[in-house]
């Protein structure tokens, strides 16, 4: 019995395929990659993209590494400069006893403290370098300060590290897989000139991802995360089509008050993102010409010249996947015959 609507289908073949391409292409550049696992959330997806060859997996917190620990995955990465309290200082050593952990640091005094939680504990640390996006990280130019810092508390410095999230606007996402290069470029120089011998390099994101495998230079690693599912923003920034799209959300129509059709896939189970170059709510994967135009929490308003009569079900493709896919418990994994449940196991952590 399949489950009501509205619900998050994954097609399983397309799923695998976007796994292997990004695994096969990251083996030809030389390159590793390290999913980031806070797309999607779920260990059996975790499983297929390290069988495929990736070296580990990304984190966004404490409470994902946790999940996939006891998933089995012994290589993680928490790629988020933490300022740790003390239970969460706790949390953090049992990790470290369980997994080659690494953490990342972005400031001396991050640094500081983190070598006082740790207490001690193998943790690696990789510094954040600032290639565009001006969230966290420091400029290239001051990553041995951080590093010797790090170095001095006792901390084992692997590298450095950078998001090159710029990349999600239209203009940009070949020039910031460039910044990437470069920031980490002169990261190299930087600890280089304080003793340091970087072993990681660490970069990417999805857009970029394409970019940064065409002309690999010194990254040793890149950690996408959305390229395993596709979403309405990938195909609209050129980096996906409609046929790699592996998640949608199955809804079913509604309404046809107004003459619109209304699907009962609001923003409760598509999320509410919308990006400023974003044409829409979301997309229809099998009608690339029809618009989500309005979203509330329960309802999607959609203008498209195609008749839909009352009670069709049809494929959404939401604009920010990783938003859809933390508002499900359970991803329904299509094989072809039938439908397989896939805990979200890492949602809420």
């Amino acid at each position: 019995m399949r489950p009501s609507t509205p619900y998050l289908r994954v097609d399983v073949a397309r799923l695998d395929d976007n796994i292997t391409r990004v695994a096969d292409a990251a083996r030809a550049a030389g390159v590793q990659v390290w999913p980031h696992a806070k797309t999607h959330k779920t260990p059996e997806i975790a499983r297929r993209q390290l069988e495929a060859g990736a070296g580990g997996l990304t984190v966004a917190t404490i409470g994902e590494a946790e999940v996939f620990a006891d998933a089995g995955v012994t290589d993680l990465f928490l790629a988020l400069p933490i300022w740790p309290d003390p239970a969460q200082a706790g949390r953090l050593r049992v990790l470290a006893d369980r997994t080659a952990l690494r953490v990342a640091v972005d400031s001396v005094e991050g640094a500081h403290h983190l070598a006082a939680c740790l207490d001690g504990a193998r943790v690696s640390v990789l510094v954040e370098v600032d290639s565009g996006q001006h969230r966290t990280g420091v400029p290239a130019t001051d990553v041995a300060t951080v590093a010797v810092a790090a170095a001095g508390a006792g901390l084992a410095i692997e590298g450095a590290f950078t998001f090159p999230g710029h990349s999600y606007s239209p203009d940009t996402t070949t020039s910031a897989a460039v910044d990437e290069a470069s920031a980490l470029t002169e990261a190299v120089s930087q600890l280089r000139s304080a003793g340091i011998e970087p072993t990681v390099l660490s970069g990417g994101s999805t857009p970029s991802l394409q970019a940064s495998l065409a002309a690999p230079g010194v990254t040793t690693e890149l950690r996408p995360g959305v390229y395993v599912f596709g979403d309405a923003q990938q195909w609209e920034l050129g980096r996906t089509t409609p046929d790699r799209v592996a998640l949608t959300c199955r809804a079913t129509v509604i309404s046809h008050t107004g003459g619109r059709v209304v699907l009962d896939s609001g923003s409760k189970a598509l999320g509410a993102d919308r990006a400023p170059y974003a044409s829409g709510f979301g997309r229809i994967l099998d009608d690339p010409d029809a618009r989500i135009v309005q979203l509330s929490e329960h309802h999607a308003v959609v203008e498209t010249d195609r008749s839909y009569p009352l009670g069709s079900v049809v494929d959404v493709v939401p604009n920010h996947v990783c938003n859809a896919v933390n508002l499900a418990d359970i991803l329904y994994a299509d094989h072809g015959p039938g439908l397989e449940a896939w805990p979200v196991a890492a949602r809420g952590r």
